[in-house]
């Protein structure tokens, strides 16, 4: 469980797909010990395994299912990933939950940029649209989101200066693809409602 706050990012270094599965290796400023071996880490929204580290360099497997969902599909050599370790019980929670848990990709339409900040219109198919409210969360690459209004084809948001400076928000441009994770309690609550239909 992760609360899509962004503090650090990663490089890749390697990445091998072959067979639908893939191995990954990020370059990663972050402190790992060996007891976070096997701990689950959010790489821009996926939540992946950390396998191994080394000088720096962290690695994980990627599976079939997670390339299909996400973003990973069409990652490269020297890509900026989004990174967050897990949430520990008792430290303040100032985004919201993020599960890593990714549900869709979505298209960029737009970016205008407003002073220092930037909204950006983003292009959602129909049948995720149940999933959104305007001034609800929600999960892009990882970071944790207000959508600050609802259009007939998506969603917008805007970003503030200090989230696009630390996270790899700052590399996106019209029609580039996002990982989005909704909020999961909206999904529950949505999943109990439909059910006593």
């Amino acid at each position: 469980m992760f609360n899509g706050i962004i503090k650090n990012t990663g490089k890749i270094k390697k990445i091998y797909i072959k067979n639908n599965n893939c191995i990954l290796e990020i370059y990663s400023k972050i402190k790992f010990t060996t007891r976070d071996i096997g701990s689950s880490i959010s790489c821009s929204g996926v939540c992946l395994t950390l396998e191994s580290f080394k000088n720096n360099v962290i690695k994980f497997y990627v599976s079939k299912e997670t390339l299909y969902r996400t973003t990973f599909k069409y990652l490269k050599k020297n890509d900026l990933i989004n990174l967050e370790k897990p949430l520990i019980y008792g430290e303040p929670v100032s985004g919201h939950f993020v599960q890593g848990h990714v549900d869709t990709t979505c298209r960029i339409k737009s970016i205008k940029i407003l002073g220092k900040s930037w909204v950006i219109d983003f292009i959602l198919l129909s049948k995720y649209r149940k999933y959104i409210v305007q001034k609800g969360s929600i999960s892009i690459n990882g970071v944790s989101l207000t959508i600050a209004k609802i259009s007939k084809d998506g969603f917008q948001i805007a970003i503030i200066p200090k989230t696009l400076k630390l996270t790899n928000l700052i590399k996106l441009k019209k029609n580039d693809l996002v990982n989005v994770e909704f909020d999961f309690l909206g999904k529950y609550i949505k999943n109990i409602v439909n059910k006593k239909k």
